[in-house]
């Protein structure tokens, strides 16, 4: 199983896509969902979650949608795997090897500080992606 399942994946997405409109207007769940590759019905679940989270918020009546709650620079990567997936697991229990227990809490910890980067510091990746040639 992977570490970051499609729950986490496309909610990445959808934050990436709200984030290009902070300060703006709403976006509509199907827009989103359209410029994210995402299925509209798997979004709305997604956006729940996150709404919860207090990382979306939903915008009611004709003219509504979604906005992040908050600047993107303080939105964390972690934050948005943690709403969806819960937590990041390496292992889903733990086992009785105490020694292959302190690795992979270790592993854990390292994860963590992987994704504890700001959607805005993704930014940094559509630099790399502009300038790959194959």
């Amino acid at each position: 199983m992977p570490l970051i399942s499609t729950k986490g994946s496309y909610g990445l997405a959808a934050i990436c896509e709200l984030s290009k409109h902070y300060g703006e207007s709403v976006m509509q769940i199907k827009e989103i969902a359209a410029n994210a590759n995402i299925p509209q019905n798997y979004l709305e679940q997604l956006l729940g979650k996150l709404r919860r989270a207090g990382i979306v918020e939903s915008i009611r009546g004709a003219k509504g949608g979604y906005k992040l709650a908050r600047d993107p620079k303080k939105i964390k990567v972690l934050d948005i795997l943690i709403a969806l997936e819960d937590d990041l697991k390496i292992v889903d229990a733990k086992i009785d090897h105490p020694i292959l227990n302190l690795f992979f809490e270790e592993s854990r910890e390292s994860l963590k500080d992987i994704f504890d980067i700001s959607i805005m510091e993704l930014s940094s990746y559509q630099n790399k992606f502009l300038n790959y040639t194959i």
